[in-house]
């Protein structure tokens, strides 16, 4: 076939720019409600452990177990979003995710809170698929790119709303009635979900065993991470609910989890030979392009909730502050992310995706690095506030990039794999990024804290033996009084415990962050094996051959 080239884009814009931006409107409102949940939960620390009068970790738990749902059964729900019709599914999640919200406000223990995060995690999983099959039904082209670049600052510009509203809501009032709000925008939402266009529904065969193994890997691997810390690195400790021949179960969880979906992939891939369905289509990940976006997505999608966490837990359990000062330090950074995921389409003419995705990486590296030597008891720091807008520039810009990666170069009827893709990596990594990020900074600590008390001049080991530090947990110096009031230390000795506390959480966060900086560092690799042409220059063929050839498949590794 002779290559010619698509026309240009400015031709194509003008041609496909006819479209109302009312359904994106609508879709990016549901984008929202489900990422508003996620933010006020983080802004809201303090205020959940007084309530409930319960460690910081159960916050943690509970976000781990919300995107733990959403990545085990999103695949599952792009295929009943088939079935179903993606408006319907649409209509419902919005509906029941409405409900779990209001459950969530009145919930009276973090146990609840927890089992209320899980429902609404599983509603999320039939949502998100349908998101990006609306947007492809009602827009093409360059405004699909657009679209594409709204739904992310819908999800960035949420996470900016939580953090004002809930932490207004939780400083003033409670944090109760952030969720609250919630119903009434799910409320809203329903309403104008008629204004949607109905998507033809379709007869599939759903892959149950395909279903059950990704699910449990995905489970594993969550909970493998999220316990690491509370049940052993290696062997196992007293909190562990069993061990094998001594060591720690987590570990092993991550290295079946790993097992089981390696074991999905090859499943998948028998199917798709013998002609049977596929939970998910193995054409969305069978280029190195995409399993390089796939990768870059996994990873930036880990590194903001990190930081996410990181942030609130120091503000409002090392320094005391409220929920509304949380919000006033963290909004620069929010606000980064935001302008970020909308003005990256901007640079797509100009710079082919692995040139944005090398120099975004390398940005959220230095950003990071910045961020662990500058950041102190004073957070109002204009070098860390400096550092947090280059983190979240750059941290937009890939989730806008990748996501856009995947989309195009996948046919239309592909567009809910690539959501389920979509939502699979990002809760997936949304839950390791919690739960690296807290046992990671909890161990550091517990390390640091060990060290530095056992060689205190003023810390006897007598008194070392009352305190468990097996159990080290992020506390304010009025908690750390309330644990030593039930030993026998004396006042010089609490002052002294005040100043081991002081010194170890603060370079428990710095090495944190440097920690997370070279895992940043590391994923411009992947980065570089993403495409590297503009979209002007795609050859008519090629882009023919990606919506109608299906090429040999390989199980991605």
């Amino acid at each position: 076939m002779t290559s010619q080239t698509v026309p240009s884009q400015k031709t194509v814009a003008t041609a496909e720019a006819q479209a109302s931006w009312l359904p994106m409107i609508i879709i990016a409102l549901a984008q929202i409600q489900l990422s508003f949940n996620i933010g006020a939960l983080q802004v809201s620390i303090g205020g959940i452990v007084e309530s409930f009068d319960t460690a910081p970790t159960s916050v943690s738990t509970a976000l781990v177990v919300y995107s733990l749902a959403v990545a085990s059964f999103v695949m599952l729900g792009a295929k009943l979003d088939k079935i179903i019709g993606s408006r319907t599914m649409f209509q419902a999640g919005v509906l029941v995710h409405g409900i779990s919200m209001g459950m969530m406000a009145l919930s009276g223990t973090a146990g609840r809170m927890i089992q209320v995060q899980g429902l609404a995690g599983l509603v999320a999983a039939l949502m998100v698929p349908s998101l990006v099959v609306l947007i492809a039904a009602h827009y093409k082209g360059r405004q699909q790119s657009r679209a594409l670049g709204y739904l992310g600052a819908a999800q960035a510009s949420a996470t900016i709303l939580a953090f004002l509203i809930a932490g207004a809501l939780g400083t003033f009032l409670s944090w109760r009635y952030a969720f609250g709000l919630l119903v009434i925008l799910a409320a809203a939402i329903l309403a104008l979900s008629f204004r949607l266009k109905p998507v033809a529904r379709q007869s599939l065969t759903i892959d149950w065993n395909g279903a059950a193994l990704i699910a449990v890997a995905v489970a594993l691997l969550s909970l493998g991470f999220n316990y690491l810390n509370a049940w052993g690195l290696f062997l196992a400790k007293p909190a562990a609910p069993f061990n094998v021949l001594g060591l720690s179960p987590a570990p092993l969880m991550i290295l079946f989890g790993l097992l089981l979906g390696q074991l999905f992939f090859q499943w998948s891939l028998q199917r798709q030979e013998q002609g049977k369905a596929t939970l998910i289509s193995l054409e969305v990940l069978d280029t190195p392009e995409e399993r390089a976006a796939t990768y870059s997505l996994l990873i930036i999608g880990a590194l903001g909730p990190a930081i996410n966490f990181l942030i609130p837990l120091y503000i409002q359990i090392v320094q005391g502050r409220t929920s509304l000062q949380t919000s006033i330090a963290v909004i620069p950074y929010s606000l980064a992310i935001f302008f970020g995921t909308a003005l990256i389409v901007a640079l797509f003419d100009r710079l082919t995706p692995r040139q944005i995705g090398r120099y975004a990486f390398i940005l959220v590296t230095l950003g990071l690095v910045l961020l662990a030597f500058t950041v102190s008891n004073d957070w109002g720091n204009l070098a860390v506030i400096g550092s947090l807008i280059i983190v979240g520039l750059a941290e937009g810009a890939l989730l806008t990039l990748v996501f856009n990666v995947l989309v195009s170069a996948s046919p239309k009827e592909l567009a809910g794999d690539v959501g389920a893709l979509r939502g699979t990596a990002n809760n997936l990594s949304t839950a390791l990024g919690t739960a690296v990020a807290s046992a990671l900074a909890i161990a550091i600590l517990g390390a640091l804290i060990a060290s530095l008390a056992s060689a205190h001049p003023e810390i006897p080991p007598a008194l070392l033996r009352q305190v468990n530090l097996d159990s080290v947990e992020f506390v304010s110096n009025d908690q750390l009084d309330d644990i030593l009031a039930q030993t026998t230390a004396t006042p010089e000795q609490i002052a002294a415990a005040q100043q081991i506390n002081e010194e170890a959480r603060l370079r428990a966060l710095r090495a944190s962050f440097l920690t997370l900086a070279a895992i940043a560092a590391l994923a411009i690799i992947p980065a570089g094996k993403l495409p590297h042409y503009k979209p002007e220059e795609i050859p008519v063929e090629t882009a023919e051959e990606t919506a109608t050839v299906t090429k040999p498949k390989q199980a991605p590794s």
